[in-house]
């Protein structure tokens, strides 16, 4: 293990021009059956294919420009001081802060999601230089199914900026894993301090796992469920990046974040796609469930009870075309 983690970071801090090289990974040789990337359209060298096939995720850094991330800065401004209304936008606060007083604008915000009906943001979704990539992992048919801009607060002191591991699939009533993937960029610098992701390199090779609300003591905010008997001793790689890195990764990959222990709140902004040769699945009666009830009694509140919808129209409904196709297959 010792020697896989000195490929992860080796791979992590090295540079060539924006992309990383990374360094040869034991256990797939060049030429061998590729499961969690496509061979065309392919933008990614074989060592950056073999690392991610190896490890569940990707860093490229100096991805996204400063001038889109000015783009992004600015309308997330405008949303916070309502400026700009965006019609299915959920605009969420951190349960440290909904439970004191109201602090006005962009510090009481802590994420915008479903963004996916604003042009601006959506921009981001569709950008060609984050789209190429996506096309290495998913090919040239894609959908966004899932946006956020992360506004990840300074911690109140009761630990509540953390989020638990977790694995995005938990969330996704949508099949195959191989065929989603997140695209997720540092609007500043991110760092261990103000708390960068955290990933477990490998685990995209497991299996779904239990997830449940952790027993934390100063509270979690609304659907950071995370894995149920996580072992922290698993070892961990710390994703420090500068402002326009992306990485990309696997929804099975074990991932979180840690407290932001500085003044200042940590951004970013990610799009999870899938390939429009999906299709979606029923989580009732699987360890899904629980979230699945819990989006549909929020959306229930939003709506009334007498509109009848399932967890899987909810998707339908955020989803939106990038590339190719306009709508996932329908449940088996």
């Amino acid at each position: 293990m010792a020697e896989r983690l000195s490929v992860v970071f080796g791979h992590l801090h090295s540079r060539n021009g924006e992309t990383i090289q990374s360094c040869p990974v034991s256990g797939l040789d060049i030429g061998s059956h590729f499961q969690y990337t496509v061979d065309k359209p392919s933008v990614l060298t074989q060592e950056q294919r073999k690392f991610y096939e190896d490890n569940g995720f990707l860093v490229i850094r100096g991805l996204v420009s400063e001038d889109n991330l000015d783009i992004y800065r600015k309308r997330f401004g405008e949303i916070c001081r309502q400026d700009v209304k965006v019609p299915g936008i959920t605009i969420m606060r951190d349960v440290a802060i909904a439970k004191s007083e109201f602090v006005p604008g962009e510090k009481a915000i802590t994420k915008l999601q479903d963004f996916q009906n604003d042009d601006v943001l959506f921009g981001y979704c569709c950008l060609p230089e984050v789209v190429t990539y996506v096309e290495s992992i998913l090919g040239e048919n894609m959908l966004a199914m899932h946006t956020m801009l992360i506004n990840k607060p300074p911690d109140a002191g009761k630990k509540t900026s953390r989020h638990p591991m977790h694995q995005d699939l938990h969330y996704f009533p949508f099949r195959p894993a191989e065929r989603i993937v997140c695209s997720w960029t540092a609007m500043q610098r991110v760092n261990r301090e103000n708390g960068c992701l955290v990933v477990v390199p490998g685990s995209h090779k497991g299996q779904l796992l239990p997830h449940e609300y952790p027993q934390w003591e100063g509270g979690v905010n609304k659907m950071y469920h995370g894995i149920q008997n996580y072992d922290p001793s698993m070892p961990r790689v710390h994703l420090e990046m500068e402002p326009g890195d992306t990485v990309f990764f696997h929804p099975i990959l074990i991932h979180g974040s840690g407290m932001n222990r500085t003044k200042d709140f940590r951004k970013s902004i990610s799009c999870h796609y899938a390939s429009g040769d999906c299709h979606y699945v029923d989580v009732s009666d699987t360890t899904q469930s629980v979230i699945a009830d819990e989006v549909l009694e929020l959306v229930k509140k939003r709506i009334g009870d007498g509109v009848q919808v399932d967890f899987a129209d909810i998707w339908k409904f955020k989803s939106r075309p990038v590339k190719g196709e306009d709508h996932l297959n329908e449940k088996l």
